[in-house]
This record gives C-alpha cells, structure tokens and sequence, in this order.
C-alpha cells in the first residue's frame, strides 16, 4: 500500500467519505444507531465525533442499523421529488440498513445496496429514510428491491417512523407520503448528492 492509498488522518464521516463508486446502487453507509437501541446517538456535524443525542424517550427503538449516506443533504433537490413537502430536512440522507447477522457496533462504514426507501413527512419538511441491505450478505442477495423484502420488516420501519416522535397524548408529528422501490431511491441519492454540491462544494 503507498502512501496514496491510505489517510493519514481521520477523515469527517458526513464530508469526508465519498458516497462510493457504484453509487446510487450500491453506496457507502455510516452507521450511527445499532437495532434495539435506546440511546439515540448522532454525527456531531461540526467534529465529526459521534455523540449521545437523548435517551429514547419512547417504547419504538430502530429495527435495524440505522446511520446515513455520506455526502448528501437533503435540501431543495430531494424536496422536489416529494409532492407534500416544502422542503429538506437539511441533514444527510438517512439509511436503514438490513443484515442477516447481528452487528452491534455503531461508528463504522460499510458498502450497502439500495433497494428502496420510506419517504417520511416531518413537519412538511421531507425525512426520506432510504432502505438497503448489507452488501454481499448471502442472505439478501436476490434483494434487489423494495419487494423482495419480508413485508412485515417494512412494516416494522414505518411503525417506527410514525410513532418514534410521539407520546400517545400528543398528534403524530410525521407521516408517510409513500414507500418506493430501488429506482425512485436511486433518484433520492442523485438528488441528495446535488443537493450536497449546491451547499457544500
């Protein structure tokens, strides 16, 4: 390995991973959260560190590995593709990420294939929450969408996603404008990458 090969310092997980070069199908994931979590953790996007958000205030924790796509944004572009929202969430483009073996380690990449995604509704801002599973997992390699997926692990992420916010006294504060399939998730991630060079580049 030459000294092109490597990094000498530790790079920023949102700004300094590339998406990958077989994105949008398969890209880079960074995971923040694990399943079954109860601590929910986050980039700190000014170090780069990961760091203790807030304890789960609810009894819904993540199904699965939970993080984002480095070098996205989530602004006017992926906004557009929405038909409800008035804009982007102004995060990076969060991931699900299924594997058949457990991984109980956060703060780490890996190559993920997407094959589908939620398009979530938060305050009419657009929160898409890509779904894809580990690359070259023998136990999901005929999925190549959305559809070749169990549908009770679907409905398990959007049970999620719709009550992860919400006390039962209080209104729901998301909800899900549509499910979509490997194609329109590879359009969130070409959008999420312009909408990245827009504001950051």
């Amino acid at each position: 390995m030459s000294k092109k090969e490597f990094l000498i310092n530790r790079p920023h997980p949102w700004h300094g991973i590339t998406t990958g070069d077989l994105s949008p199908k398969v890209v880079t994931a960074y995971v923040e959260i694990t399943a079954n979590e109860v601590i929910k953790y986050e980039i700190c996007k000014k170090t780069g560190y990961l760091k203790v958000d807030r304890p789960q205030r609810f009894s819904s924790v993540p199904g699965t590995l939970y993080g984002f796509i480095p070098q996205t944004y989530s602004a006017e572009k992926t906004a557009a593709l929405s038909s409800q929202a008035t804009k982007g969430d102004g995060d990076p483009l969060d991931i699900c990420i299924l594997s058949e073996l457990p991984i109980e380690k956060s703060d780490i990449i890996m190559d993920v294939r997407i094959i589908g995604g939620i398009r979530l509704i938060d305050s009419n801002e657009v929160d898409d929450k890509l779904i894809a599973v580990l690359n070259g997992d023998p136990y999901f390699k005929n999925a190549q969408d959305i559809k070749d997926i169990n549908p009770v692990v679907i409905d398990r992420m959007k049970h999620y996603f719709l009550t992860y916010k919400t006390l039962p006294h209080e209104p729901a504060k998301t909800k899900i404008e549509n499910i979509y399939g490997a194609e329109e998730a590879h359009k969130v991630i070409i959008a999420g990458q312009a909408d990245y060079r827009n504001h950051f580049l």
